[in-house]
């Protein structure tokens, strides 16, 4: 593989001072030249002169957050990172790259989750050009290279996960966003190693599930919430009406033998856990009538 390095180019200012005393002597060589009628030094300094506009092409800039990548005659030199103003050999062709961080939306795929269900997911990556010469010289085009297999990336993370997890301490793409983006992330870098390219960041920006499925889906959700729901309401009962037993038992206020027991843990039950309020009838009487 191809790796970047570094090229130690001049520094641009003094080379285009050095340059510019060179023309100017070179100006005052074929003037004299001509002058005096002398064509070998006339014809001398008008070579030194081609030659000087030749070196003239050797100037390039690089800005903040972007680097050059030097070739001669197709053979890669090395690259620029640093920002400023240089000169290198004029015949190596300098090609800009842009070492900014970049980011994209995928577009939104349509997979199975890892229980086999429809869903609609896409993801944004957050990334970065980190090795110009594997960039330039290892894919055809880095871009679309870097959207393609991020594309790739975010289809498998979503065949690797359910949607909702279904059992205790299961990853989900729904309920575990760290995990999930993390994995994402690791498994775009797994792809992009070879394009020169940094992963900053990787994260879903849509979930649903396909619309084929997803009214039978919601269904699903608000029947599982209806049943937590509904256990935490009988568990917070039962709990309430053996302290209530416990507190009537332990002062004596009343003595209840296990018939009586029974019915009025069924009535407390019904109290607790109806879903409407409880009328309540006033026993005026003996309880044992």
């Amino acid at each position: 593989m191809l790796k970047e390095n570094e090229y130690r180019a001049t520094s641009g200012l003094p080379a285009l001072l050095i340059l510019f005393v060179v023309l100017i002597i070179v100006a005052i060589g074929i003037a004299n030249g001509v002058r005096q009628q002398n064509p070998v030094t006339a014809g001398a300094a008008a070579v030194v002169a081609v030659f000087t506009f030749i070196c003239l092409g050797g100037f390039f800039t690089v800005n903040p957050g972007e680097a050059k990548a030097l070739q001669l005659f197709g053979e890669y030199k090395g690259s620029v990172r640093q920002q400023g103003f240089w000169w290198a050999n004029p015949f190596l062709t300098k090609k800009g790259i842009s070492l900014r961080i970049r980011n994209f939306e995928t577009t939104k795929l349509k997979v199975n989750d890892n229980h086999g269900n429809p869903i609609e997911i896409a993801a944004i990556v957050v990334w970065k050009v980190v090795d110009t010469a594997e960039a330039l010289f290892e894919v055809d085009n880095y871009s679309a290279y870097v959207e393609v297999q991020s594309e790739s990336a975010v289809r498998t993370v979503a065949q690797s996960y359910p949607y909702d997890s279904h059992e205790p301490g299961e990853e989900a793409l729904s309920t575990h966003t760290a995990e999930v983006s993390s994995a994402l992330q690791q498994a775009i870098q797994d792809r992009l190693a070879r394009a020169g390219v940094q992963v900053v960041e990787a994260r879903i920006s849509h979930l649903a599930y396909a619309p084929e499925i997803a009214q039978a889906m919601l269904q699903r959700q608000q029947a599982s919430a209806i049943i937590a729901a509904r256990f935490k309401i009988v568990e917070g009962a039962v709990g309430m009406v053996e302290n209530a037993l416990e507190m009537l038992a332990g002062k004596g206020i009343v003595v209840l033998d296990e018939e009586r027991k029974a019915q009025m843990v069924s009535n407390l039950l019904v109290v607790l856990c109806s879903e409407r309020s409880v009328q309540p009838i006033v026993n005026a009487g003996s309880i044992y009538s």
